[in-house]
C-alpha cells in the first residue's frame, strides 16, 4: 500500500479485528504505530505482530471515553514521534436491545465508547494533524450508520452521529484550507468478536444474536477490510462502504427511501433470535 510509508498513524481499538489489521498493514506498508486498547492482552499481540515486521510502535492502555487521559495521550504520541499524520478513530463496541426496555446506562455506554471516543480522538489529534502538513482523520462509522434496524437503536444512534460529526469536519477542514483529509468509514459485517462482546438487554439470547452475525452476517475479513480502508484514505475519498453488504444495503437505501424501514422489519421477524 503506497502512501503511508514514514507517517506517524494512531489507531485506537487496535487489540483486535479492524484495529488490529489496519495497524498490521500500515506496518507493512512502513507507518510508525501509535496503537492503543482497553483490552491490554490483545493490544500486547498486536505490538508483538508490529514488532516481528520491524514497525516501529508504542503502545498504551487507553480508554477513549476518558477525555484528560486522551488529550494527554495525543501529546505523548506527538512528542515520542515528532508529529502525527493519522488517527484511526476505531475503537467502539456493540449492543442489543428494544427502546422499551434497553437501560439508561446500556445506552450512555454505547454512546460514550462510539461515538465521544470519536470526538475524543478527534479533537485530541486534530492540532497535530494540522501541524503535520499531511493529516488525515479516519473516523469509522458502520452500515448502522446509513440505516436502522429495529434492536439497535443505541447503535444506530452512535454510528450515525460519527457519520454526521465526521461529514461536518471534513467540510470544515477544506473551508478553512487545513492540510487535512478526512473520511468516513462504513463497514458491512466483518468476521470480528464485536457480536461476541456485545451486551444485550434482558430477556435476549446474546449467543444466538452473536451465531447468527457470525455464520450468516460476517462475509468480509478484518484484513480486507483494512486494505479497502486504506485504498480509501490514500486516494482521500470523503466516504468509504467495506464489503458487499453494504454496498447493496447503502444501494437500498437510496432506492427505496424510508422504504427501507418495512424490509428491515421484515428480515428481522424472521431472521433475529430475539429470546433466549
Amino acid at each position: 500500500m503506497e502512501g503511508f510509508a514514514g507517517k506517524v498513524a494512531v489507531v485506537t481499538g487496535a487489540g483486535s479485528g479492524i484495529g488490529r489489521a489496519l495497524a498490521i498493514e500500515l506496518g507493512r506498508s512502513g507507518a510508525k504505530l501509535a496503537i492503543c486498547d482497553v483490552d491490554t492482552e490483545g493490544l500486547a499481540e498486536t505490538e508483538a505482530k508490529l514488532k516481528a515486521i520491524g514497525a516501529p510502535v508504542k503502545a498504551d492502555r487507553i480508554d477513549v471515553t476518558e477525555r484528560e487521559r486522551f488529550l494527554l495521550y495525543a501529546d505523548e504520541v506527538n512528542e515520542h514521534f515528532g508529529q502525527v499524520n493519522q488517527i484511526y478513530n476505531n475503537a467502539g463496541i456493540g449492543h442489543t436491545g428494544d427502546v422499551e426496555v434497553e437501560q439508561f446506562k446500556d445506552i450512555e455506554r454505547v454512546m460514550d465508547i462510539d461515538f465521544w471516543g470519536v470526538v475524543n480522538g478527534t479533537k485530541a489529534f486534530l492540532p497535530y494533524l494540522i501541524a503535520s502538513g499531511d493529516g488525515h482523520v479516519i473516523n469509522i462509522s458502520s452500515i448502522f450508520g446509513l440505516f436502522s434496524v429495529p434492536g439497535y437503536s443505541a447503535y444506530n444512534s452512535a454510528k450515525f452521529a460519527v457519520r454526521g460529526y465526521t461529514e461536518a469536519l471534513r467540510q470544515e477542514m477544506r473551508l478553512h484550507g487545513h492540510p487535512v483529509g478526512v473520511t468516513t468509514v462504513h463497514p458491512g459485517g466483518i468476521k470480528t468478536a464485536i457480536a461476541r462482546n456485545a451486551t444485550v438487554a434482558e430477556g435476549l439470547d446474546r449467543d444466538a444474536l452473536a451465531e447468527l452475525f457470525d455464520k450468516r452476517l460476517a462475509n468480509t475479513s478484518p484484513k480486507r477490510a483494512a486494505r479497502i480502508i486504506l485504498g480509501a484514505v490514500r486516494k482521500n475519498k470523503a466516504r468509504v462502504l467495506v464489503g458487499p453488504d453494504a454496498k447493496v444495503l447503502d444501494l437500498m437505501v437510496r432506492v427505496t427511501g424510508s422504504g427501507y424501514q418495512r424490509i428491515t422489519e421484515l428480515f428481522v421477524s424472521r431472521v433475529v433470535p430475539m429470546k433466549p
